[in-house]
């Protein structure tokens, strides 16, 4: 049932949380989310894990079981789609993830590519799965990229190599536009960035006339790109086309701080958690004022964002599905927001990685080390799922 309009939406409520999930599934989560609120277990596991998969260890099945169930799709594109059908009898829909990093060989951005497109076609087929991620560095070289992005003379090789990767870009989005779905270009580290952004308007102005098929991602914990945004928007606004983004908090927090200290520039990483959230719904605001010029993903695990977005949408009259905005939370967390929001009747989507459970473990890592590190996410996971075990003895 859709809520009425003068009503607040609430990520409280569990039941429709987790109603996705039978008693034993939501037991496993509960253990698994226990078992990462212990900080010193984490860091071992983080460490143990990749070393014991690269030794030959028997720990895929353990893993496959464990935390590869809790937040990627499957190991196969065929496998994600049992998880993908769940989602849609919800009115969830997906953004599909090749989860494999690819190693810095051509051979390696060739089957990356093919594996990007191979998603593109699959989404194809699904009313639910709107996009798909592309990574550029699964692409190109890091290396290159640095290096365009510092507007370095590129060697002869330097440019063969700078395009190939536009046009294994290209040939990605051209797929993309034919079979209806958009692929979002994840940000990436600062020292990259420039180059990726400029791949990503390059793109935009050719693929996205008649609908925004290349999305950027606007990493919103660097201090610098609601700047960015404006600017990119004005430069675009000149073009006849829809503009794409997804908005982030970021990911490479602690690593760009580091960089930044060792070389010793300013850092790119805003002063505090509230500038980072201020410039965040700053964002929701300038892209929300353009929503006939601009397709917007609210990509977010912080609940003030998304019932900020929400909320601003039913007090403006924006339709609750308006094409152009978009609501996401990764696979396995924020469930409360993500079902609640689904159920209001918005756009949204779970982050559904995919790939070799051996392949995808540095993203797993990632997964457990950010549910420590961003202050209550576990404890705040945990407390919901207790709530809702206690709700179905209560009823049962």
């Amino acid at each position: 049932m859709i809520n009425n309009t003068n009503e607040i939406i609430s990520f409280d409520d569990t039941e429709t949380a987790f109603s996705y999930k039978n008693n034993s599934e939501l037991a496993k989560a509960h253990l698994l989310f226990t078992l990462m609120n212990n900080n010193a277990l984490v860091r071992i596991a983080t460490r143990l894990t990749p070393w014991a998969i690269r030794s030959g260890l028997p720990v895929k099945g353990l893993v496959r079981k464990t935390i590869f169930s809790q937040f990627c799709g499957g190991e196969s594109l065929e496998q994600t789609n049992a998880v993908i059908d769940i989602l849609s009898k919800h009115g969830v829909g997906v953004i599909l993830d090749y989860g494999v990093e690819g190693k810095e060989e051509e051979a390696e951005f060739e089957k990356a590519t093919q594996a990007f497109i191979n998603s593109m076609i699959f989404a194809g087929k699904h009313s639910n799965i709107p996009f798909v991620s592309v990574k550029l560095t699964g692409l190109t070289s890091f290396s290159l990229l640095e290096r365009v992005s510092n507007k370095e003379t590129l060697t002869g090789l330097d440019q063969t190599q700078w395009e190939k990767a536009k046009d294994r870009l290209n040939r990605i989005a051209d797929v993309a536009s034919e079979h209806g779905v958009s692929l979002m270009i994840d940000a990436e580290e600062s020292w990259i960035q420039n180059a990726i952004d400029w791949l990503c308007e390059e793109m935009m102005i050719r693929f996205n006339t008649k609908r925004a098929v290349v999305i950027n991602t606007i990493q919103l914990y660097r201090h610098d790109r609601l700047q960015y945004l404006k600017e990119a928007y004005s430069r675009l606004a000149a073009y006849p086309i829809i503009q794409g983004y997804k908005l982030v908090r970021g990911a490479y927090m602690e690593k760009e701080r580091r960089r930044a200290a060792d070389l010793g520039y300013a850092s790119p990483i805003q002063p505090n958690k509230e500038q980072c959230d201020r410039d965040y719904n700053l964002a929701i605001d300038f892209c929300m004022q353009h929503l006939d010029r601009v397709l917007v993903c609210i990509a977010s695990h912080n609940e003030y964002s998304n019932k900020y977005a929400a909320e601003k949408a039913v007090k403006q009259h924006i339709e609750r599905n308006h094409r152009h905005l978009h609501f996401s939370q990764l696979l396995g967390m924020s469930d409360n927001i993500t079902f609640n929001l689904a159920k209001a009747g918005f756009n949204i989507t779970k982050y559904l990685p995919y790939g070799p459970v051996g392949d995808v473990i540095p993203y797993l890592m990632r997964r457990a080390q950010e549910n420590t590190s961003v202050a209550g996410q576990t404890g705040r996971e945990l407390s919901l799922i207790r709530k809702e075990r206690k709700r179905r003895k209560k009823t049962h």
